[in-house]
């Protein structure tokens, strides 16, 4: 691996720790302008907002990085995320909370053009195993990112907000002074259009290309399925088995460190083999977890919880590298940037319908959404098969 893709993942490291950094914090900075019963509720209203200027913004930040090239993308979404970081730290009214948070889902643009550089540096399976470094990388973040929020924040709650922000700064920095550009002037698209700014021209350019709509259609049942069980998985070891916080912190390290291995380690080893059988085997093993789980509530073995979490993290981070490198597949190299945002967006769509859903599943019956998940997972799979020769994309080198 070349050292500009050294620097991507430290690019993808820092920004992972800066996004998740201020996980912890959110509830108590909200607690500061709302009513403690209310808290809960406005926390989901900026989850959302953010989703929803997600929604809208990474497509266009996308495309605009089919024409002016990755690498400005990537500097100026950074800076505008630190933009956001500091007006939450700064606060002072519910309202600046919220402005905070549109900032950052407008500038959430770097996301779709570190995907399209990889896209644009890497071909076959190396693609797929830098994605897959790039989810680890991901990963590391996201555990040492939340465990630093937690302690910064315990004396000044606006710190890590600040922190943040300067760590956005700082990765939008080492961009521009040391990440080589990948989109070269010959490979980009000539002219800016109105169209360009219109989130909906995106979705529908990229969703004309047959091969990327079947890929999307594949991609939506897995990750609608794979949010029912994040968004819930806590509530349902709280009800049903009386776990404690220090028995699910426990459980989400052994996620994070699950996801780690089978990006990291245990992905490359597995590409001497053919990708279409990596991502046939990742989901067999996301449908095996989801099982378990119905099974250890219908049994009340908390046990077998352990071995349904391993199932469905080592699943999905077989699946998901490969299914990026088969997105990355189905369109034109001018096009990556493009189709990483409508990806981005189509993510956020999710984000803002699944965890309601499966709130209201939840109440019906906790072991329905499990369930309803272990189905999602197997028109996955059915799906896969069914379209196999348009997946056979990603079979090259």
């Amino acid at each position: 691996m070349n050292k500009q893709l050294w620097l991507i993942l430290i690019i993808a490291l820092l920004n992972a720790i800066g996004l998740t950094i201020v996980i912890p914090l959110f509830p108590f900075l909200i607690g500061l302008y709302v009513p403690a019963e209310k808290v809960a509720l406005y926390l989901g209203i900026l989850v959302s907002i953010y989703a929803v200027c997600k929604f809208f913004m990474a497509p266009i930040m996308g495309a605009l990085s089919d024409y002016f090239g990755r690498k400005p993308i990537l500097f100026f979404s950074l800076l505008a995320t630190a933009v956001g970081y500091f007006t939450l730290g700064i606060g002072g009214a519910l309202w600046v909370l919220f402005l905070g948070r549109v900032i950052a889902g407008i500038s959430a643009g770097d996301i779709s053009a570190l995907y399209a550089y990889v896209a644009d540096s890497t071909q076959g399976k190396e693609r797929t195993k830098l994605y897959g470094y790039l989810g680890a990388a991901n990963g590391i973040g996201f555990m040492i990112g939340p465990a630093i929020g937690g302690v910064l924040g315990i004396e000044y709650i606006s710190l890590p907000f600040y922190i943040a922000g300067g760590i956005s700064i700082i990765t939008a920095l080492f961009i521009y002074l040391s990440l080589p550009e990948t989109l070269i002037e010959g490979k980009r698209k000539k002219n800016i259009t109105v169209n360009a700014f219109n989130p909906f021209s995106h979705f529908k350019d990229i969703f004309s290309l047959k091969e990327a709509r079947k890929v999307f259609i594949l991609g939506a049942s897995f990750f609608i399925a794979l949010l029912f069980y994040q968004s819930n998985i806590s509530v349902y070891l709280k009800d049903v088995f009386a776990w404690g916080p220090a028995q699910i912190g426990v459980l989400f390290a052994l996620i994070g460190l699950c996801d780690i291995v089978s990006r990291a380690i245990l992905l490359p080893k597995l590409l001497i083999f053919s990708e279409k059988s990596i991502i046939f085997g990742g989901l067999i093993l996301m449908i095996a977890g989801f099982a378990s789980i119905v099974l250890s509530g219908y049994l009340g073995m908390a046990s077998l919880l352990w071995i349904s979490i391993v199932l469905i993290t080592v699943g999905e981070g077989l699946f998901d590298p490969s299914y990026n490198n088969m997105l990355s597949q189905s369109v034109s190299e001018n096009k990556q940037g493009q189709l990483q945002g409508v990806n981005q967006g189509l993510h956020s769509s999710y984000e803002i319908f699944a965890p309601f859903a499966a709130g209201l599943i939840y109440l019906y019956n906790p072991l329905a959404i499990y369930i309803i998940a272990a189905l999602l997972m197997m028109t996955t799979l059915l799906c896969f098969c069914k379209n196999s020769r348009v997946f056979e994309l990603t079979r090259s080198g």
